[in-house]
């Protein structure tokens, strides 16, 4: 029987659009979850534009990430890997094991699709955010893969910072560019995306294409 190929997809920004939510990540010298990153971020930049907030309207904006919208190419990409055995999907998220759960199994969009995803595998454990080699290396552990063969998993994100340290490590990746804006990082020239798309409907293909 043929192994299955992993494929790993980052869930904010990539299936659920945070776009409704305007916020402005500070940064850490040290681990915090996610869920704490995203209220201070959300704090920090009311206290930025001089606004105000009632306690009870931050819970509501915190809450608001359990019932995100997915993207419009999501449902039918979905619904492609579902129907091919050879792929394995796994969801793998800076977030926490329950933000992320909370935001798959609560969205009106995502949830109906939650059955496609084998697992939910966050950096909880590792106490350490994408895009470090932990990170990654603790998701093939995660998946049963064996962390000396990481390029026959694969990372899929719209988040450029996703794909360099995917790549860093020796995966492959595939970065979503939705708007067209073609890849720019100029940081690392040297770790390039496996292959860019424009929607998710085309990854299926393309994993089988470049399949090792």
């Amino acid at each position: 029987m043929t192994a299955k190929t992993v494929v790993a997809f980052d869930l904010y920004g990539t299936l659920l659009s945070t776009e409704s939510i305007a916020k402005r990540l500070e940064k850490h010298c040290r681990y915090e979850d996610f869920s704490v990153i995203t209220r201070n971020s959300l704090l920090h930049a009311l206290a930025d534009n001089n606004e105000q907030l009632s306690d009870n309207n931050i819970e509501d904006l915190m809450q608001a990430y359990d019932s995100l919208s997915t993207f419009s190419d999501v449902n039918s990409a979905l619904i492609h890997i579902a129907a091919d055995p050879a792929i394995e999907a796994v969801i793998f998220s800076n977030g926490t094991k329950t933000m992320v759960s909370n935001s798959v199994l609560r969205s009106k969009d995502l949830s109906p699709h939650s059955s496609v995803f084998q697992d939910i595998v966050t950096v909880e454990d590792v106490q350490q955010f994408k895009p470090s080699k932990a990170s990654y290396e603790h998701l093939a552990n995660q998946t049963g893969q064996d962390p000396s063969q990481m390029g026959k998993l694969w990372l899929i994100s719209g988040n450029p910072f996703d794909i360099v340290g995917a790549r860093a490590t020796g995966m492959q990746a595939i970065w979503v560019d939705r708007v067209g804006a073609g890849w720019k990082d100029a940081m690392a020239p040297d770790l390039q995306p496996t292959a860019v798309v424009h929607s998710l409907e085309d990854i299926v293909d393309e994993v089988h294409c470049r399949r090792l």
